[in-house]
């Protein structure tokens, strides 16, 4: 797949790819509805097209990267909606049979989110969860029965927690992919910040890339809008 990227929007690397093997994987109905969170150049939202999902949204908070994923989406001669907003916030009312996500992960100095500059397609916080437990808490309601949610992270950021957040949010969660090998350039220039945090022991140089998948019932009860009311009568 050939992705150009806009100066300032991030690069795809190995773990888009871990993810985009993991899409390729799943059964999707005919004409799916797929989401890309934090797109960036709009790999994984292109990657879904070219495997026939009919209605595919990318969405991302940088301009740049939304104008990346309609170049690329053209180069790749398929038909993507890439919105500007802040995650969930640019889809509200809608359901997905899959959402997909490689969020920024990577632990901070500051809690504070950059508002713009490189750095924000990679900081995420003092424990690099800002936006993997917003997705996490959100992403429940944004799917259509039977539909999956697909993350990407380092296990630095803490595996078990996206699986419990996952499943207090109703949906069946495990790991179904995972990659160890060295720290990326990333983490090992704040790896003295992150022993100190308790987020990589000591001597450790090693991360666990990891793909996880939360799963909705394939069968609900009265459907609940995303904002928990009860849906309106038609």
């Amino acid at each position: 797949m050939r992705i150009l990227t806009l100066p300032g929007v991030f690069q795809p690397r190995s773990d888009t790819w871990l993810l985009a093997d993991g899409l390729r994987e799943q059964t999707l109905p005919p004409r799916a509805a797929v989401l890309d969170l934090c797109t960036g150049s709009g790999a994984l939202a292109i990657c879904a097209a070219r495997r026939g999902a009919r209605d595919v949204t990318a969405v991302d908070v940088s301009r740049r990267a939304v104008w990346t994923v309609r170049l690329n989406a053209r180069l790749a001669g398929v038909r993507v909606r890439a919105v500007r907003g802040d995650l969930f916030a640019a889809v509200a009312g809608r359901r997905f049979d899959a959402i997909v996500s490689n969020p920024p992960y990577v632990p901070a100095p500051e809690a504070e989110l950059p508002r713009r500059g490189a750095r924000r397609a990679w900081d995420a916080g003092l424990d690099g969860r800002a936006l993997l437990d917003r997705i996490c808490a959100q992403a429940p309601a944004h799917l259509r029965p039977g539909g999956v949610v697909l993350l990407v992270h380092s296990s630095v950021c803490g595996t078990e927690r996206t699986l419990e957040l996952l499943r207090a949010g109703g949906l069946e969660a495990e790991v179904v992919a995972r990659h160890r090998g060295p720290l990326g350039p990333l983490l090992r220039d704040r790896v003295e910040a992150l022993e100190a945090r308790g987020l990589l022991e000591r001597g450790r140089r090693e991360e666990e890339v990891v793909v996880v998948r939360g799963r909705a019932p394939a069968r609900t009860g009265r459907a609940r809008a995303p904002n928990g009311a009860a849906p309106a009568a038609r």
